[in-house]
């Protein structure tokens, strides 16, 4: 209740003053479980994805959104609850077996699940390698997987920046349903998994327009901070 709260107070608002704008949204099955795999740009992302949709979506989060205390605590309870995310215990290195197993209770209760198989927000605009987490989910679930592309939401609000800009309208792309029955009942070969994950990227690539870079984002942030201390160095 309280997400379809959120929403219709955002709705008006987001859409006089950023006029989104949105492609494909009859691609999302009006009922029955759902993976949207999307790429991952801004905090933005939060706001601007589901905003077209007749439907809930719930994605996974760590459960420090939900554990802080105070006024900061309780905010940041409020934000994520009314955007629909569910917390995940990412504690003890077991990060992805709890989402998996969360996800999979999502679907299997006929939601739709958002994912971001980057794992993390670009650092620079580009789209980087998928993790095969959400190979997973779709072989195992047997959802349907629809690719969901963010646009122009990097420019707007790109990481690090609180308050976005004004001027750059967001949007968002819905893609064609991806088929995997082909590789049903293969979820514990890498090498399908693999495959089916590339194949998602690709297609939000193709949707997004973004620059693909093979490699994970995580390890991106990681050579960019220490190139930025080398060069500060060097100065």
């Amino acid at each position: 209740m309280f997400y379809w709260v959120v929403k219709a107070i955002l709705w008006p608002f987001l859409h006089t003053v950023f006029r989104p704008w949105a492609e494909g949204v009859d691609n999302v099955p009006k009922e029955g479980p759902v993976i949207l795999a999307g790429n991952h740009l801004s905090f933005a992302d939060h706001f601007f994805g589901a905003l077209f949709l007749p439907r809930k979506v719930i994605s996974l989060g760590k459960s420090d959104y939900f554990t802080g205390s105070g006024l900061k605590g309780l905010l940041s309870r409020a934000f994520f609850s009314g955007v629909g995310t569910v917390p995940i215990d990412r504690s003890g290195g077991k990060a992805s077996e709890a989402a998996l197993t969360t996800g999979l209770r999502v679907l299997g209760e006929g939601n739709v699940l958002g994912i971001y198989p980057e794992g993390t927000r670009s650092p620079d605009g580009r789209l980087y390698k998928g993790k095969t987490g959400v190979a997973r989910l779709a072989l195992e679930s047997k959802a349907p997987v629809i690719p969901w592309a963010m646009v122009n939401t990097f420019e707007m609000m790109p990481p690090g920046r609180l308050i976005p800009k004004f001027g750059i309208r967001p949007g968002v792309r819905y893609g064609k349903p991806l088929d995997f029955s082909r590789y049903y009942g293969m979820e514990n070969d890498f090498h399908v998994l693999r495959a089916v994950t590339d194949e998602i990227m690709y297609a939000l690539m193709e949707l997004s327009g973004q620059e693909y870079v093979d490699k994970y984002a995580a390890s991106a942030k990681v050579e960019m901070i220490r190139a930025a201390k080398a060069a500060k160095a060097d100065n």
